[in-house]
């Protein structure tokens, strides 16, 4: 078995097939969010919503690729609507410079603002408080506060970004993932998965695969500390214990491993 996720959010290996596929199309979605936000200047802003329940890969990676995003949220990282910190002054601050302003949400998002939903879909899945329409509904009241209108235009590609065919890398990735499934199969061994770990090609068993998956964004890594780096927005992640086991970010984040 071979699992199926675009949001990256399967432990261990390196990425999950269809998740390059997912960024090239989330990142279609980032440049309507754009074009619809610099044709309402000034206080333009797009905001996009895209998957990513427990994990902020998609949204990170999407917006990392797209180079222009003004600000991400993903839900490793809480949200502070105000103050020093706040996403709304520092938005606004952002549309007053250029303008425009593009938004990218992932839609697990904002729990602790929101609060978790005792609501389970019939996979399973508990349902997502509205982390978009919040965000573009505190946007508009913000300007608001300051007789301005802020012309918000929100984006939510859903499906769209999952319902495509695979690009060329996913296509290769998939007949090798494929091609070694068989060959374990062919070679007796049951209850394992296949990936790539460390670029290289690896039998997992499931049992140990889904015991910590899904897996999330490690919001001390490399990754977010670009998105920090190109948007500039506020740092809101809480300080690091320094008595967490660093194998907390080992299977992410390799780099901040010293072992």
């Amino acid at each position: 078995r071979i699992p199926k996720t675009i949001a990256n959010d399967v432990d261990f290996i390196d990425r999950s097939f269809g998740f390059v596929t997912a960024v090239e199309a989330a990142q279609a979605g980032i440049r309507t969010a754009k074009t619809e936000a610099m044709c309402n200047v000034p206080n333009g802003i797009g905001i996009i919503k895209l998957m990513g329940r427990s994990a902020g890969f998609l949204a990170s990676y999407a917006a990392l690729g797209s180079g222009d995003v003004d600000l991400v949220l993903i839900p490793e990282v809480p949200i502070k609507l105000e103050g020093p910190d706040g996403i709304l002054p520092f938005l606004r601050t952002r549309v007053k410079e250029q303008k425009y302003a593009v938004v990218v949400v992932a839609e697990g998002a904002g729990e602790e603002i929101l609060g978790v939903s005792d609501e389970v879909d019939a996979g399973g899945n508990r349902a997502k408080p509205k982390i978009g329409e919040f965000i573009r509904d505190q946007i508009s009241d913000y300007f608001e506060r300051f007789d301005e209108t802020a012309t918000i235009k929100y984006i939510d590609p859903s499906y769209t970004v999952r319902s495509v065919p695979a690009n060329g890398a996913d296509s290769l990735y998939c007949m090798q993932l494929a091609q070694n499934a068989v060959h374990g199969a062919m070679a007796g061994i049951t209850g394992f998965s296949t990936g790539l770990v460390g670029n290289k090609a690896v039998y997992l068993p499931i049992p140990q695969l889904v015991a910590t998956s899904p897996r999330t964004m490690s919001p001390y890594g490399r990754t977010y500390e670009r998105i920090l780096a190109m948007t500039g927005q506020p740092n809101t992640v809480p300080e690091l214990d320094e008595s967490d086991d660093d194998d907390d970010f080992c299977a992410l984040e390799p780099d901040l491993c010293s072992h």
